[in-house]
């Protein structure tokens, strides 16, 4: 029987596109608190929100900070409920399909969203059904520290040499190697390829993701 493997995926910026609602609440955040909208909002995407805040507004005290959390959050979910579901990067659920066929990979997602958040995305494309273990900011220290990783490594017993993070921020290939999990990064989201130093390779669509994994596993 072939050992199992696990394949841990970011969610904003490499499963859906939620960048139009994540840049209007940011914008609605700080006009809340009479503060000038920052400039590199997708830079911080997928940083827990104070950590977040702590980056775009370095010079403000902490309590401006946990009520442009809290702005942010109110925000966000106003336009979520307003407009339509952040969409699906396309072949996203090709992809998910095709892993999920296979009886010895694994599922995990392991993101800076809210587990509120997360629930929506997960309702409103259903997709609940292709993860075993999900990972939010909620209950871990902000990517990329590894608690994620060595969360679901732990809930699944699949061992760090097994597992891959794919994800399109700095932050998520830093995760992995922390975590000692290969990294495989994706050019369709909020980082610039230059940025993701830390990834085994950089994909440029979501066909890729099979042959890619494909080849990591074969090389072991």
């Amino acid at each position: 029987m072939s050992r199992l493997r696990l394949v841990i995926f970011d969610v904003d910026g490499t499963l859906i596109d939620s960048q139009a609602h994540i840049k209007g609440a940011m914008a609605a955040a700080f006009a809340a608190q009479s503060m000038p909208a920052p400039d590199d909002v997708l830079g911080i995407v997928g940083l827990s929100l104070p950590a977040a805040m702590a980056r775009l507004a370095p010079d403000a005290d902490p309590d401006t900070h946990a009520r442009l959390v809290e702005t942010y959050k109110q925000a966000f979910h106003d336009l979520r409920t307003a407009d339509a579901p952040s969409p699906l990067y396309p072949g996203a659920r090709a992809a998910l399909d095709a892993l999920a066929a296979q009886g010895e990979v694994l599922l995990g997602l392991a993101t800076g969203k809210s587990l509120r958040g997360l629930d929506h995305v997960l309702a409103a494309h259903d997709l609940g059904r292709y993860f075993v273990t999900t990972q939010v900011a909620d209950h871990h220290p902000s990517k990329p520290h590894p608690s994620m990783v060595l969360t679901c490594l732990a809930e699944t017993g699949v061992e760090a040499g097994d597992a891959v993070v794919i994800g399109d921020t700095s932050f998520d290939m830093d995760m992995a190697q922390a975590a000692g999990v290969t990294g495989l990064g994706v050019g369709w989201g909020y980082h610039r390829p230059a940025q993701l130093t830390a990834a085994r390779r950089v994909l440029t669509r979501f066909d890729d993701v099979l042959p890619a994994l494909d080849e990591i596993w074969r090389d072991e």
